[in-house]
């Protein structure tokens, strides 16, 4: 072979290894669905909640993911009624593409204490700003660990399992908030509720809705852990301390959105959102053992920073005199909006989605928050059509529910295709080749 084919073959071979570098650091499917179905205790049982309408199959919408152990946990917000059960897990060892969803910590637990019967859906154009305010129930419940309507949760190191309970049914119909927004908090290891806090009525708002829970805590003192849930709805975050099992309000311009990023264009569907701080990570331990607390509004590209310390001194924070504590980080640029960080201390990364791109992307903590220094680890316009939640785990996966809630909320999903994808991915392969990589 002359020279230049050696030459010509050298280069075919790095650029085939580098494609297949590229590609295999690209998420991979786990499980996916057309339309979720649930572990029923019997097929009866699942018969008759299809006739009285507490089982609407193209109702259940997955929104939020959390891995522990063997399990992967799966919320079903009750946007309309005919949710099955709100939170879930499926076995991470289920051979099945898409397997059935197990109700945690039990049926019962998920049972909703008043009947709510299918309305016809009230707000054509959907998203929740155009619902109807939502009816007091009043209900007292029977078991504690009843869940009614949960976003997003999250595990912390003391395995234990956090849930924001929003305790609205039937959102995008006729509203019914059966109990106050509420947080839980389960013993993974015995599946038993340890604690049930209901946010005091004062520190909510008209326009308030809590659709995230992130958890600051230690291995080595569980008790001493704080929870941080945002108000998209009315630009607050609601601080709860487990030790003192109270709750206070932080407000601060940085959780307003950027009136100049709520346009969105996803899977062909165009809205316009105001929903202010959503996304929060809990950065790394510092020289003086304070950690940093990222966070940005939903309909913005801009990210922000604040010391937990500053978040868990109430007189301060509340008292009119920490506005300065709170830092600007930088900008993710153009269709930037992101609905989930986290970060990841293995690697130093904060690991966000991309609404707008139909993406994941990376930063490193290490580097300026520009628009160069960001990674983008994955882009497909058909299986990750709004990644709406993410997590890392203890082994360095990432894991990323995308869930097409636009078409959900707005339009209508294909029954036949595929709408609900859990991907997942390693961290260090995922960042490799990007600015993320140091």
């Amino acid at each position: 072979m002359n020279p230049l084919g050696m030459v010509s073959l050298g280069l075919m071979v790095c650029l085939i290894g580098g494609f297949s570098r590229i590609a295999s650091a690209k998420l991979e499917e786990k499980f996916s669905w057309k339309q979720l179905a649930f572990d029923w205790p019997t097929p009866e049982a699942e018969a008759e909640a299809k006739s009285n309408g507490h089982y609407i199959v193209e109702n259940n919408l997955p929104l939020g993911v959390e891995r522990w152990q063997n399990r992967i946990f799966v919320t079903v917000p009750r946007w309309k009624a005919g949710v099955a059960a709100t939170l879930n897990y499926i076995d991470i060892n289920s051979t099945e593409k898409s397997p059935k969803l197990h109700p945690y910590p039990s049926w019962e637990a998920n049972k909703l204490p008043i009947d709510v019967q299918p309305q016809d859906q009230k707000t054509p154009s959907g998203g929740r700003l155009d619902a109807d305010k939502a009816q007091d129930a009043g209900i007292q419940l029977k078991d504690n660990s009843t869940v009614i309507s949960t976003f997003r949760i999250q595990v912390d190191v003391c395995d234990r399992l956090w849930v924001l309970d929003t305790g609205l049914a039937d959102i995008l119909g006729s509203p019914k908030q059966i109990t106050p927004n509420s947080i839980l908090v389960f013993d993974l290891k015995t599946d038993t509720l340890l604690r049930r806090f209901t946010i005091p009525a004062d520190q909510t708002k008209e326009d308030s809705f809590f659709a995230n829970i992130v958890v600051d805590a230690d291995r080595s003192e569980c008790q001493d852990a704080f929870a941080y849930i945002p108000d998209l709805g009315a630009y607050g975050v609601i601080v709860y301390s487990l030790r003192n099992d109270k709750s206070y309000r932080v407000k601060h311009n940085f959780f307003h959105f950027d009136p100049l990023q709520g346009d969105f264009n996803v899977g062909g569907v165009n809205f316009q959102w105001t929903d202010g701080v959503f996304g929060l990570a809990v950065g790394p331990m510092n020289p003086d053992h304070s950690k940093d607390i990222y966070f940005h509004a939903l309909a913005s590209t801009k990210e922000f920073k604040v010391s937990n310390r500053v978040l868990q001194n109430e007189s301060h924070v509340t008292g009119g005199d920490s506005y300065y504590d709170f830092k600007y980080v930088g900008d993710r640029g153009m269709n930037g909006q992101s609905t989930a960080e986290v970060f990841d201390p293995e690697t130093g990364v904060i690991f966000y989605t991309q609404v707008n791109k139909d993406a994941i992307a990376c930063w490193n903590i290490k580097r300026p928050y520009t628009p160069d220094t960001q990674g983008l680890i994955d882009s497909d316009s058909h299986t990750l059509v709004f990644p709406n939640d993410m997590k890392i785990d203890n082994e360095g996966t990432i894991w990323v529910l995308s869930d097409k809630m636009p078409t959900y909320l707005y339009k209508e999903l294909d029954p036949s295709a595929v709408n609900y994808r859990i991907l997942m991915g390693q961290n260090r392969d995922l960042i490799k080749g990007t600015p993320c990589e140091m």
